[in-house]
């Protein structure tokens, strides 16, 4: 069998809002934004550039449960992880654009990490293995 995670939804308030934070502020590219009529959504997929693996499907929230979930996907948790070969250039280049972090940056067994939030407050880990 040969299986693979290609995408995590994650739900957003508003596509271009999301578009804008992710690609200007983090960088990512934007794969593909198709308006979708019988669903009356989009579907807009991004990711890290360099990334072949794993893309994130931004997803509008479309019912109120939806949208109290919204920056709570994991319960306060991390619940992303973003994989960097150089940590301090993308620290910099994030704390340039406003990216709010939750604590400095600490080196830890498994490499060097931060946590930030983005737009929405979901936890993300900006990480460096060592």
């Amino acid at each position: 069998m040969n299986q693979k995670i290609f995408l995590i939804s994650l739900l957003v308030r508003d596509y271009d809002e999301a578009i804008k934070f992710y690609v200007n502020k983090l960088g990512f590219l934007l794969l593909e934004d198709q308006y979708m009529a019988e669903q009356q959504k989009r579907w807009v997929v991004i990711a890290p550039a360099g990334d072949s693996g794993c893309k994130l499907l931004l997803a509008q929230a479309s019912t109120e449960q939806q949208a109290q979930r919204i920056g709570d996907q994991t319960g306060g948790r991390v619940g992303f992880f973003l994989q960097t070969d150089d940590f301090w250039r993308d620290h910099q280049a994030y704390t340039a654009c406003g990216v709010e972090f939750t604590g400095p940056p600490r080196q830890e067994v498994y490499g060097t990490v931060v946590v930030f939030r983005d737009l929405y407050g979901n936890l993300w880990d900006l990480l460096q293995p060592a």
